[in-house]
């Protein structure tokens, strides 16, 4: 049987009753697989002794004498203290809530002592400590033998009312009563070559290992398993997706000019239009993004821009790409093709992101760059905006010329799902910065596709339904060896290249104190007509406990204390830049004077912008040069690249600006180290792994594309690449269609 076949209540182990059941139902362990599937999240090796004069270097486990009791505090604050020697040092045991190891401890006695010890009120003591009688009555006799809970021990997550020891029981019962015979999940010789456990020796070894040695095999044994389960599935997913794709991968590395031909009428228009060439990532990532769309629908030869209604789409591929690409490096440009080709075949495009700064920003530049298309129906391209805050008297027939068919790209908000938004042929959904969206929201708006009117109708008549396209868009890139964990059913864009004639950002580092040389640097490229943003972390002054803030931002004491928008907006437009128009724009400024901003500063009528880090997205100003980021240390990695995108987008020398507070930690100043060293978005990415830790760089955790347990993909990047080569030859062996088709 597999273990997680294993539905037997927990209630049939042995000393589990109704009440501990319950207790283990608020970790949500409720049968024998849930429980054995507990896995420890670390052990402690008491293999190894440890006296009294060696406590600073980790716990002491030893074997040692009782030599006193003595009592401090009075009434229920009465505390014993039991003094022990184990014959290199002398400590003491602080007993809180504990009276009754009086009886248990005798003087005169040996023990077991386990715990943490350091030195306090003059003496080596601990608080946190077991302890246990051991048999033989003299010192001597355990000082050359291993002690009886000389072993390791698994220790787990725990709750409310559930302890080590209950769970350890509950455990090994389990093992004892339902481990045996567990079934393999991963082939014989796949285990071999990785040097495994069997599934049943893995599961008893993680809970029960014999030496540290074991129970680190038996997490790779089981982190492997998932992994590889979870790659088999995801290439299988895939695999089905690509079924019945009749265009192949481009591998051609086109030009513009060869790309021409390949593209439909809007597009062709577009790109003719392009005050600019298009880099070559921008080429390639077109060309396979339109093969991906042509493979969608039925018929090349439809390709005219006739509606959809009647073409029958049998296939049951569709599009899913993540269009990675560095901030500044045209995703969006890319995306629009993808919206015209869709538009071209006679269907909707929905282009949904994250706020509504962003959201506007892409419908005024779509309106501009695509409104004026025309297509073989000899109309313009029907663009619209809708967000939450677009009102009833203009909501209404907006969407009702959406489920007309008479809007063919739809931009906005999470508004794009709601419940009485419907589409007439949606056959394309575009999101961007996709890792601010969940799971559940993705597959909202791919549903409001499904349930379409043309959909609907095809299935009324027999024929098969389609599923939108979907092309994801990511500024904030996800490390290569991780690309395929993480979204390993999607198919993978990446755009390295970025337009030509823009110069790399050069990146200051300065130290809170030396603002003023800051300020003039910034001073400058305002006198030549430039522009520039400074950003701080809070919308409102934080003061420091004991003093009082002044006008230049720092506390009266002399420590800087943490600077907000609104106090350096004061600061900066009153003392600094009298001369110069600032604005200053946060979260909790007004949706119509937040367009209203943005709109003048990207006009050039603001030449300081005061800003949060709402800024981080959907502004783009390429006469702006100058960006300055306060307590830069408060950020990370992938925020701080985000703000530094905003400049750099003209063909002047931009300059970023990043200054922190003297306490600043050694993580701290190897991130701003990264942001002085690079602008490769890819390689800060790597380097926000390294510095953050499994489990929290960017884009990962957000993702909701995992559901693993004790698998990290962080963690353990290396096994996630062997199992995922694994999964591929097990899969390809075992579906040979999708095999010598391509498809896996």
């Amino acid at each position: 049987m597999k273990l997680k076949e294993m539905e037997i209540p927990l209630t049939n182990i042995s000393g589990i009753g109704p009440g501990l059941a319950k207790t283990f139902s608020r970790i949500n362990v409720f049968t024998v697989a849930d429980l054995l599937t507990y896995y420890p999240r670390d052990w402690e090796d008491r293999t190894q002794r440890r006296s009294l004069a060696e406590f600073s270097r980790g716990k002491v486990h030893t074997a040692a004498a009782v030599i006193a009791h003595e009592w401090f505090g009075f009434g229920r604050m009465k505390t014993l203290k039991i003094i022990i020697t184990d014959g290199t040092e002398r400590g003491a045991l602080i007993c809180f809530n504990r009276p009754f190891l009086q009886k248990t401890l005798t003087v005169g006695s040996i023990i077991s002592v386990n715990g943490t010890f350091s030195y306090r009120y003059g003496e080596i003591q601990s608080s946190a400590f077991e302890a246990a009688p051991l048999v033989k009555k003299s010192l001597a006799e355990w000082k050359d033998k291993p002690l009886p809970d000389s072993r390791v021990f698994a220790l787990y997550p725990l709750t409310a009312g559930l302890t080590q020891t209950q769970i350890r029981k509950a455990v090994s019962n389990a093992l004892s009563e339902y481990a045996k015979g567990i079934e393999d999940e991963i082939p014989c010789h796949v285990r071999e070559r990785h040097n495994l456990f069997s599934k049943q020796k893995a599961v008893y070894a993680i809970h029960k290992p014999e030496n540290m040695e074991e129970a680190l095999c038996a997490q790779k044994t089981l982190i492997f398993e998932e992994l590889y389960l979870f790659q088999k599935k995801i290439i299988g997913r895939a695999a089905e997706r690509r079924h019945g794709k009749y265009v192949s991968e481009q591998k051609k590395i086109y030009t513009k000019e060869e790309l021409l031909p390949l593209l439909s009428p809007r597009q062709k228009q577009l790109a003719e239009r392009l005050p600019f060439s298009l880099t070559k990532d921008q080429i390639a990532s077109i060309a396979l993004i339109n093969a991906d769309i042509d493979a969608a629908f039925v018929k090349p030869e439809a390709l005219s821009g006739a509606r959809e209604d009647s073409a029958q789409s049998t296939a049951p591929f569709y599009m899913a790409r993540l269009l990675q690409g560095d901030v500044g490096s045209g995703k969006t440009l890319v995306a629009f093709f993808a919206a015209l080709r869709t538009v071209d075949w006679g269907a909707q495009c929905a282009l949904l992101a994250p706020t509504e700064i962003l959201a506007k920003q892409h419908a005024e530049n779509a309106a501009r760059l695509m409104e004026p298309l025309i297509g073989g129906d000899g109309k313009g391209v029907r663009t619209a905006f809708l967000t939450g805050n677009v009102k009833n008297r203009g909501r209404i027939p907006l969407l009702q010329a959406l489920q007309e068919g008479s809007i063919d790209i739809i931009i906005g908000t999470h508004a794009l799902f709601s419940k009485n938004v419907l589409y007439y042929n949606l056959r394309l959904v575009i999101i961007d910065e996709q890792h601010r969206f969940g799971v559940v929201q993705r597959g909202t708006i791919i549903d409001k596709g499904r349930s379409s009117a043309v959909n609907q109708r095809q299935i009324k008549s027999g024929g098969a339904a389609h599923t939108p396209s979907l092309l994801m868009m990511s500024a904030t890139p996800i490390p290569q060896t991780l690309a395929h964990t993480v979204y390993g059913d999607l198919d993978l864009t990446t755009i390295k290249t970025v337009p030509d004639g823009r110069k790399p950002i050069r990146t200051f580092l300065t130290k809170q104190g030396n603002e003023a040389r800051v300020y003039e640097a910034v001073l400058e490229e305002l006198k030549k007509g430039r522009q520039a943003y400074f950003v701080y972390p809070r919308i409102e002054d934080a003061f420091e406990e004991d003093g009082a803030e002044s006008e230049n931002g720092f506390a009266a004491t002399g420590k800087p204390s943490l600077k907000s928008a609104e106090g350096m907006f004061a600061f900066l437009s009153r003392q600094v830049y009298p001369e110069f128009k600032c604005a200053l724009i946060h979260s909790k400024t007004d949706d119509a004077e937040q367009s209203d901003i943005l709109r003048l500063f990207g006009a050039g009528e603001i030449d300081v912008l005061v800003a949060t880090s709402v800024v981080e997205v959907g502004v783009d100003a390429p006469n702006a040069t100058a960006m300055v980021i306060e307590h830069a240390e408060r950020f990370g990695l992938a925020a701080l690249h985000q703000l530094r995108g905003r400049i750099g987008r003209g063909s002047e020398q931009s300059f970023c600006f990043l200054i922190y507070t003297e306490r600043l930690s050694e993580t701290g100043k190897e991130r701003l180290k990264v942001m002085r060293e690079s602008t490769d978005g890819f390689f800060i990415a790597e380097e926000d792994l390294r510095l953050r830790g499994p489990g929290e760089a960017a884009g990962i955790q957000q993702s909701g594309y995992l559901t693993l347990g004790i698998a990290d993909p962080l963690r353990d990047r290396e096994l996630a690449e062997a199992a995922r080569r694994e999964a591929l030859q097990a899969f390809a062996a075992e579906n040979s269609y999708f095999a010598e088709n391509g498809l896996c």
